[in-house]
């Protein structure tokens, strides 16, 4: 059902992005505020928000079963596209899902509230993944989006690596390296999540996005569904606002896109402003993953 091996041709930016996502969740020396809750919900009914057909992964076994379980296994591929990775959905019609990534840690735990504040006031879904970092700086703020019926929390990790269990470096990101470190990964900002959510979150990406297919294995275990994207809407926090308009055009049913949301001085706003209103009157639907 499912279109897990999304074709080169959608895949728009990867190789131009590779210092984008570097850069996304560097430092931005331009505003190192914390977020703080600023922003009143609108009252949505959750029951309106279309959901992708995405189920969430059973979970095989504990942690500590499924990293002895891959323990010493080596890994055949590497990337952000392979068997196991969600990068499209099966769509109803014209519907797409807009993913927005918060990196955290030092320089990005801030908020880009204009953003935010877009999404709220034209009632659009979106699939937040948050790091644990961020939301640890955040508290109050991530809470306010937990109760938010307009935003689904996903997990985007605890340190924000690359997932591997070999080490493995994409963007010259040093990856997780051992089944342990991957599961240690992935585990952590799961159980925040859940505390915080008062249910397991369903789907995770890494930071920078990579994966080998052993980790790829080791996410589906834990009872998450690894997510890429389709469309590069940010390179990673870096593209302005008229590339990040340009890169939603791509948008075709069943896409996922992927920006960024810790960045207020970035384009993203302004060009998801810019994008957003025109794929809508385009016929286009947002909906959870």
């Amino acid at each position: 059902m499912l279109d897990r091996n999304v074709s080169r041709r959608r895949l728009i930016g990867l190789g131009a992005a590779a210092a984008a996502f570097v850069a996304g969740c560097g430092t931005d020396k331009g505003n190192t505020t914390t977020a703080q809750s600023r922003t009143t919900a609108n009252a949505v009914d959750v029951q309106a928000i279309p959901r992708s057909p995405l189920q969430q992964a059973p979970a095989a076994n504990s942690p500590a079963a499924v990293a002895a379980r891959h323990a010493g296994a080596q890994p055949t591929r590497w990337g952000m596209e392979m068997d196991g990775i969600t990068s499209t959905f099966a769509a109803t019609g014209k519907q797409m899902a807009l993913t927005f990534d918060a990196c955290g840690g030092p320089g990005n735990n801030d908020i880009d509230e204009t953003l935010l504040n877009l999404l709220i006031s034209q009632q659009i879904p979106a699939t937040l993944f948050l790091n644990k970092r961020w939301i640890d700086a955040n508290p109050g703020r991530a809470a306010q989006l937990a109760a938010n019926p307009l935003f689904e929390l996903a997990n985007h990790g605890v340190a924000h690596k690359p997932l591997s269990v070999t080490g493995r470096a994409a963007y010259e990101i040093p990856g997780t390296g051992s089944s342990q470190e991957a599961v240690d990964e992935v585990w952590a900002n799961h159980e925040r999540l859940t505390t915080l959510l008062g249910k397991p979150p369903r789907f995770f990406r890494p930071g920078t996005a990579h994966y080998d297919d052993v980790a790829v294995a080791i996410v589906n275990e834990l009872g998450e569904r690894p997510v890429g994207f389709s469309i590069n809407a940010d390179y990673g926090a870096t593209a302005s606002a008229a590339e990040v308009q340009n890169a939603m055009k791509a948008a075709a049913p069943g896409a996922i896109s992927l920006a960024h949301m810790h960045r207020p001085n970035s384009g993203t706003a302004a060009g998801m402003t810019a994008a957003l209103p025109t794929l809508r009157s385009a016929g286009f639907t947002f909906v959870h993953l």
